[in-house]
């Protein structure tokens, strides 16, 4: 099986907020500026969805029980989301990328991948254009984000981890090669929690172990995910930035660092999970039938349940009461939920539109 040639290299900026919905909290009341913070859940039931870097420090990550953090950090202060105003300050963050480029691919609301080869004025570069973009940011909205420069989209999200919070990594197509080589698989986007695991077991636990693998042995045992290890093992990434990309599928998963046991704690995680799914929903207009629950337990058995509407589902409320209705029937569970998933399909697409891959996003 041939190798892939490295493709056209491209100038791509991945911003990522930082702490974004508590940082927006910290922002909105003074009181919890300093402090320990997490927003969602409660210190007896469900799981964080955002930890504030105070937090961080005790080890607070979200998704996370809440019970577990309290017990990690017990002057965690708990505060309720508001998705309302995350979207809201969301949206001034994207009008603000869009004086820069049309090329922006969002992931969710607090990231996004922007392509801007062939928008640069005579003598700008792209590290520039992160810079303006972070100290625009900043003005308006009063939050810092991080921002990753590279040729491809696999190494700008590397990049923008790299120096959090408010940093800013450039990695140039002479480093992108070596970059990786030092680096945890579990960093690697597109590599999860059970994928690294399955790969350390073999012995492959950094980017030059990766890159030792031929590329036979890494499809034979991750299949046709194996041609995307063995690229990323050297810097190269194909994927383009796809902002118009239309979805037979939209769905949102998250893996916990903790296994859910009650079904209060999937109430609130099926919460973030439908605010993802049903903004993306709402971004390409799609109107979709079927709702499917997917739920991976602590011993790795995975079931998913769906129910389809006669007509499309109505909004995001009626998705998470499916979503919530379907958990139920399967949970709670001894074993425990390690991951869980929504998915929204059976849209009506009109002709114009081209066929799409499923697209799930965490």
């Amino acid at each position: 099986m041939a190798p892939d040639a490295q493709p056209v290299l491209r100038k791509i900026i991945h911003i990522d907020m930082d702490a974004f919905y508590a940082s927006v909290e910290q922002r909105d009341n003074p009181d919890l500026r300093g402090k320990p913070v997490a927003v969602g859940g409660s210190s007896l039931r469900g799981v964080v969805a955002a930890a504030s870097y105070e937090a961080r420090v005790f080890g607070v990550r979200s998704a996370m029980p809440s019970v577990t953090a309290s017990r990690l950090c017990p002057d965690l202060i708990f505060v309720r989301h508001r998705f309302d105003v995350y979207r809201a300050v969301s949206a001034q963050i994207r009008d603000i990328f869009a004086d820069y480029t049309p090329l922006i691919e969002p992931l969710s609301l607090d990231e996004a991948y922007l392509d801007v080869t062939d928008h640069l004025w005579p003598g700008q570069t792209a590290t520039q254009v992160a810079r303006d973009i972070r100290a625009r940011i900043r003005q308006a909205t009063g939050l810092t984000a991080s921002a990753g420069v590279s040729y491809n989209k696999f190494l700008a999200k590397l990049a923008s981890d790299q120096n959090k919070p408010d940093g800013l990594c450039v990695i140039t197509p002479d480093r992108g090669p070596d970059f990786v080589l030092t680096l945890p698989v579990g960093r690697f986007h597109g590599i999860g929690p059970a994928t690294a695991a399955r790969m350390n077991a073999m012995g492959i636990l950094t980017g030059a172990d990766l890159r030792a693998q031929d590329l036979d042995f890494l499809t034979r045992r991750f299949g046709k995910s194996g041609r995307y290890y063995w690229n990323i093992s050297r810097g190269i990434d194909h994927r383009q930035v796809r902002p118009d990309r239309i979805r037979k599928s939209v769905g949102a998963e998250n893996t916990y660092h903790a296994d859910l046991m009650t079904l209060d704690q999937a109430d609130e995680a099926l919460a973030a999970l439908a605010d993802k799914v049903w903004r993306h929903v709402g971004k390409h207009e799609l109107q979709g039938r079927t709702v499917t629950l997917k739920v991976k337990f602590s011993d790795f058995q995975q079931i998913t349940r769906a129910r389809t509407l006669n007509r499309p589902v109505a909004g995001e409320a009626e998705m998470l009461a499916i979503a919530r209705a379907l958990a139920a029937t399967v949970l709670p569970d001894p074993r425990g939920a390690r991951l869980l998933g929504i998915t929204l399909s059976g849209f009506d697409h009109d002709d114009r539109r081209d066929d799409a891959q499923l697209d799930l996003f965490g």
